[in-house]
C-alpha cells in the first residue's frame, strides 16, 4: 500500500493541505479573541478537527494507514473533551440558577 501518489492525488492533497492551514490560522484567530470561553472552545475543537484533516490527507499521501488510527484516537479524545465541556458549562449554570434563587 506504500504506492507513490499520482499526480492528480498530489495536487489534490497540496490544495486541501493549503487549505487546511487557512483555516487552521483563521480559527486560531477565533481562538485569540474570543470573547468567551465556550467561543474558545468551540475554536479549539475546529483546530482540533483540522488537525484530524491534516492527518488523514497525510496518510493518504503517504499511503500509511497507522495515521488514520491516530486520527481517529484524536476525534474519540476531542469528543471527550466536548462532552466535559458541555458538563462543566451545565453544572455551572445550574450553580448559578441555585445562587440567584437564595436571598
Amino acid at each position: 500500500m506504500n504506492e507513490p501518489p499520482n499526480a492528480l492525488v498530489e495536487t489534490t492533497a497540496n490544495v486541501a493541505l493549503t487549505l487546511l492551514g487557512a483555516a487552521l490560522l483563521l480559527s486560531f484567530a477565533r481562538l485569540v479573541r474570543g470573547p468567551t470561553l465556550p467561543d474558545r472552545v468551540v475554536a479549539l475543537e475546529l483546530m482540533t478537527a483540522i488537525a484530524v484533516g491534516f492527518i488523514s490527507v497525510s496518510s493518504i499521501m503517504t499511503g500509511n494507514a497507522v495515521l488514520m488510527d491516530a486520527a481517529t484516537v484524536l476525534a474519540l479524545i476531542t469528543f471527550l473533551a466536548t462532552v466535559a465541556f458541555a458538563r462543566y458549562v451545565e453544572r455551572g449554570a445550574i450553580e448559578w440558577r441555585q445562587q440567584r434563587r437564595q436571598p
